[in-house]
């Protein structure tokens, strides 16, 4: 949002788009935005003697020329390609470069057609149109972006553009059934894997790396959920069946320690403190330590692995349901553990909606630490309850 509103107000003559040459599909995304803004650009495919040296060839001029954007090869920390760099943008600021023209990103029937209603309301505006481009207008509207929302309501007389924008983003929905947002980025994806594939080669031993065959399964649109489920199911029945060994164990313990103790000590308020206090006390927490280590073990078994973040995808639509980013998933998970690492987690949401959001549902996450504390609640209030589940 700030950078939109720094381009926007200060209008700079070229942008320079710094790109990492290891993982050009994800870092072109930004470059689709640009392209949609109407901004003279040009890339700066840092990094390049890592694409170069993993046997990988990319031939960025003609990448370059399709998407109307320059693209020169650098490596900054030696200071390679910087000169030639800088070359580019004054041609570029000058109208002398060949390969710099403005491009529009096909979406497809569909979303075009959208864009193009749209589109026709916006360039009737004067202000708006003296600010953005009509086409970036349209589609950040389509993706019912909140903030460029009501920053365009801001302006004065554009209510028939925000009310056609909403007729379309209901239309899509109808037909596709997901969101909107969802449709824009997949199209703006298909269209740098589309460019890529005609001017990119990876190395022969790297073309499907092992990862990719597993997410063919494990991100499968009819298995990806059962999966899911699977594993969910594993990992609460590994916290509470395995760790109910470990459970039996220090309840053993703690229940020898405080015969232990009683036995042998006098009827005193030392004997209280020490039987009913400090090990009855403490004995009721670390009695749940077992489920609290083995649920934290599943977790973080399943960041490193990278599963986190594909459930985290599975999870996005259903997500969308009740407002909230797939990656909410994973701070509400983790809140089964423990809520205050889940809450922290939460950092990683980029909208400050969705993270707000989902630190006010994750206390409603039954936390390990609040196991005991049902069990006290049992045993003070709800006797025949507790009988029943003795």
């Amino acid at each position: 949002m700030f950078v939109r509103k720094h381009l926007a107000e200060n209008l700079p003559d070229v942008v320079i788009n710094v790109i990492d040459a290891s993982n050009l599909e994800r870092n072109l995304y930004l470059t689709t935005q640009l392209i949609d803004m109407n901004i003279r650009v040009v890339i700066a495919l840092n990094m390049y003697d890592e694409l170069t040296a993993k046997g990988d060839k990319f031939d960025y001029q003609h990448f370059g020329e399709m998407v109307g954007t320059p693209i020169i090869p650098v490596v900054a920390f030696k200071g390679k390609g910087i000169g030639t760099l800088l070359d580019k943008v004054i041609d570029v600021y000058e109208d002398t470069a060949s390969d710099s023209r403005h491009i529009h990103i096909n979406y497809g029937g569909d979303l075009n057609t959208s864009i193009q209603k749209i589109k026709t309301k916006v360039k009737k505006h004067y202000e708006i149109n003296n600010t953005f481009h009509s086409q970036y207008v349209a589609i950040k509207l389509l993706e019912e972006d909140k903030a460029f929302t009501n920053q365009i309501a801001s302006f004065s007389g554009t209510q028939e553009i925000i009310k056609r924008a909403k007729e379309e983003i209901f239309r899509l929905k109808k037909e596709y059934n997901i969101p909107t947002e969802t449709l824009i980025a997949d199209a703006k994806y298909a269209f740098i894997r589309g460019a890529l594939k005609e001017t990119y080669q990876p190395a022969v031993e790297k073309q499907e790396p092992k990862g990719y065959r597993a997410d063919k399964i494990l991100m499968h649109k009819l298995l990806g959920i059962p999966i899911f489920l699977l594993f969910m199911w594993a990992m609460f029945q590994a916290t509470f069946t395995l760790g109910n060994y470990p459970m039996q164990w220090i309840d053993a313990g703690v229940s020898a320690l405080r015969n232990l103790l009683q036995n042998n000590m006098q009827a005193e308020m030392l004997r209280d403190l020490l039987v009913d206090g400090i090990i009855g006390g403490v004995g009721g927490v670390i009695i749940f330590l077992p489920n609290i280590l083995i649920l934290f073990f599943c977790i973080s078994l399943m960041e490193d692995t990278g599963y986190m973040a594909r459930a985290a995808f599975i999870m996005d639509k259903a997500m969308h349901k009740i407002g909230l980013h797939g990656k909410s998933f994973i701070p509400m998970l983790m809140g089964f553990g423990c809520n205050v690492p889940a809450i922290m987690a939460t950092r990683t949401l980029e909208n400050r909606k969705d993270r707000i959001l989902t630190m006010l549902i994750i206390p409603f996450m039954s936390c390990s630490a609040r196991l005991p504390m049902y069990v006290l609640l049992i045993s003070a209030f709800l006797q025949e309850i507790k009988a029943l589940s003795c």
